[in-house]
């Protein structure tokens, strides 16, 4: 089929189910009756199809209504998308068009996901259409995949976990009981059982450094060079790498108070220029005021008074004067 005819059917699908009225009649008479008799169809409303990303624009037809449920709970969108050639995954597709509608009501203000109904308007010449319209049947293990995304995911709190259990984890017990106290203790109380997680089970040297950097820098360690000294105690291959470490925190840490002085410097230094400023500009205000004080006859001790100056200063403006 040429893409010139593929546009004409698409123009002619736009046509009709652009017309409201079309659009209550067909999804009226083909929604299921337990999706149908929960919509409030006086309130339906064609939507913007510009929630579909770019790479899957050409291949939608847009059309997508919303319409809410006789409850007045919450928003219904139904997607319909034009087809006249089977396509294998075309469950997925439907899947990710409905996806992109839900992204775009959340970026709406919405708090809350609402369902989007996907419809397959199809015409093609092969009959019936040859492909499940059940979008799981696109893995190659549909029953593996329904018991994945059809309950609530894995989740893995280590805030709830007790640490008596976290230790018994192997290899991950590092990264799990210093990410659960990172927050909310002196990772010093944590000194023994990390040192025998550490013997226990020898991780790379790069996940060591890591780690290190991690607890001292991201850490409420009350002495960073106590924690140092008790790792290296505890532990038999780690002892260079913990000196390496200190070494480097040493520098650092002598390098931010070299900078800290710096900026202290230039700030001490321009708060010093403003105040020289200060003081020469009133100094010349002085001098002027005193030319013309003596321009206009004033006895030198009042001249002083009023303006500070010394007794050379004053000397050599009565001279320039004569």
């Amino acid at each position: 089929m040429t893409t010139s005819s593929l546009s004409q059917h698409d123009s002619l699908f736009k046509k009709f189910l652009g017309d409201i009225t079309v659009a209550r009649d067909f999804l009226e008479i083909h929604l299921p009756p337990h999706l149908r008799e929960r919509c409030d169809f006086s309130t339906l409303a064609m939507e913007s199809g510009s929630f579909i990303e770019d790479d899957l624009r050409t291949q939608c037809s847009d059309m997508l209504y919303s319409v809410q449920t006789k409850t007045g709970k919450g928003y219904i969108y139904t997607l319909i998308e034009h087809q006249s050639r089977p396509e294998k995954l075309m469950a997925w597709r439907l899947m990710r068009y409905s996806m992109a509608a839900m992204q775009r009501h959340l970026e709406q203000g919405n708090e809350t996901l609402p369902v989007v109904i996907p419809l397959l308007f199809y015409h093609g010449t092969t009959s019936p259409y040859p492909y499940s319209t059940q979008w799981l049947d696109c893995f190659a293990d549909p029953e593996l995949a329904e018991s994945v995304y059809t309950q609530a995911f894995p989740l893995v709190d280590i805030t709830a976990i007790p640490d008596d259990e976290i230790l018994t984890h192997r290899r991950v017990a590092l990264l799990e009981l210093v990410q659960k106290h990172i927050r909310t203790r002196d990772m010093l109380e944590l000194v023994n059982e990390l040192a025998c997680l550490l013997e226990q089970w020898a991780v790379p040297k790069e996940q060591f450094r890591g780690l290190m950097y991690y607890i001292l820098e991201r850490g409420n360690t009350s002495n960073a060079e106590q924690f140092l000294q008790g790792i290296a105690t505890k532990t038999t291959d780690y002892r260079e790498d913990v000196m390496t470490i200190a070494e480097q925190l040493e520098a650092k840490g002598e390098q931010r108070g070299i900078e800290k002085g710096i900026l202290l410097g230039r700030q001490e230094g321009i708060h010093l220029g403003r105040q020289e400023g200060r003081q020469e500009g009133e100094h010349s205000a002085s001098l002027n005021i005193a030319r013309q004080l003596i321009a206009n006859g004033v006895e030198r001790t009042i001249v002083k008074m009023s303006t500070g100056l010394s007794d050379d200063e004053l000397a050599t403006l009565f001279d320039d004067r004569r």
